[in-house]
């Protein structure tokens, strides 16, 4: 079994933490990883402009901080493409993209774009909930893209760069679909039509995202599975196949935010869990073709898409 996830929170604890990557305290580490067949990761620097009011400082911090920890460790590479991809998980390392979480990273500086992108970041998620200077999040004031957010969405389609509306505002989501000539990511969403909470997605949105060739990666908090603060493998998969139901085949795949959510599924707490979910879609007579699928394959072909080189 191979697996790939489109958000962690795990850079941004192990600076915070102080810890490593090998063995930690938190729900992804290389112990776990390294127990599939294969797996690849988007590791998120979050910035917390509340917190950190110098966001491309902190964030920064975080990516070479994990940049730092990984070079010194030869089950894990840092990667920026398809073939690199591809070529770490053939030999048995994990796949790291770097990417950051929240557009307020960039300061208002197109500048600081090109330079998260020369320390090889190549996905961004323009929001993080709310406002900033690129565009309204789910808890803002719903307004649109502004200015600056086309300029970064013209320039991010121009480098190779993924734009994740993962916390964007209804608006600006369907903006940021007229404006980008390329498939977009929602790296840690699920159904709203499941689950009636402001971060999912509508239909809408997700067959904008299918139509574009994209993908969404299914959260695992159980607020967003089922507006509770308890959930289980079960409701992960309510949202998976609801989205194949609306023609998500090649779109669907998973987003846990791991190290990013307190409360977990019971049976899926951590990296290490991935095997259970596998098993149950299994067990409810997926195939393994679809399972696959879900897991690796369309992230897989999600990345050759737009990140061959």
């Amino acid at each position: 079994m191979i697996v790939f996830d489109s958000h962690c929170d795990t850079a941004s604890r192990i600076l915070d933490e102080g810890e490593g990557l090998d063995v930690n305290g938190g729900q992804v580490d290389l112990r776990r990883l390294l127990s599939y067949d294969g797996a690849a990761q988007f590791f998120a620097a979050f910035v917390d402009k509340k917190e950190f009011p110098h966001s491309y400082v902190r964030c920064t911090d975080i990516l070479k901080n994990f940049i730092a920890v990984a070079s010194r460790n030869t089950h894990i590479e840092i990667v920026t493409g398809f073939e690199q991809m591809t070529r770490a998980v053939g030999g048995g390392r994990v796949a790291a993209f770097l990417t950051v979480e929240g557009g307020e990273a960039l300061e208002g500086d197109i500048g600081n774009l090109r330079r998260l992108y020369d320390l090889g970041v190549r996905c961004l998620t323009l929001t993080w909930n709310y406002d900033n200077e690129l565009a309204s999040g789910t808890y803002g004031g719903n307004g649109g893209l502004t200015a600056f957010g086309r300029e970064v969405v013209r320039d991010m389609d121009g480098m190779g760069m993924i734009i994740d509306l993962s916390h964007i505002s209804h608006k600006a989501f369907f903006e940021v679909c007229e404006a980008s000539s390329k498939p977009i990511i929602a790296s840690h969403s699920n159904s709203y039509v499941v689950c009636a909470h402001p971060r999912n997605i509508t239909d809408e949105q997700f067959a904008c995202i299918v139509n574009k060739k994209g993908m969404v990666g299914i959260n695992f908090l159980p607020l967003f599975l089922n507006n509770t603060d308890r959930a289980g493998v079960s409701d992960i998969i309510k949202h998976i196949e609801y989205f194949l139901v609306l023609g998500g085949e090649n779109s669907v795949g998973l987003g846990a935010d791991f190290d990013g959510i307190t409360e977990t599924p019971s049976d899926v707490r951590d990296a290490g869990c991935y095997g259970v979910l596998y098993n149950e879609l299994l067990r409810l007579n997926y195939s393994q073709q679809l399972a696959d699928k879900i897991f690796y394959k369309n992230y897989f072909e999600f990345i050759k898409l737009r990140l061959s080189h």
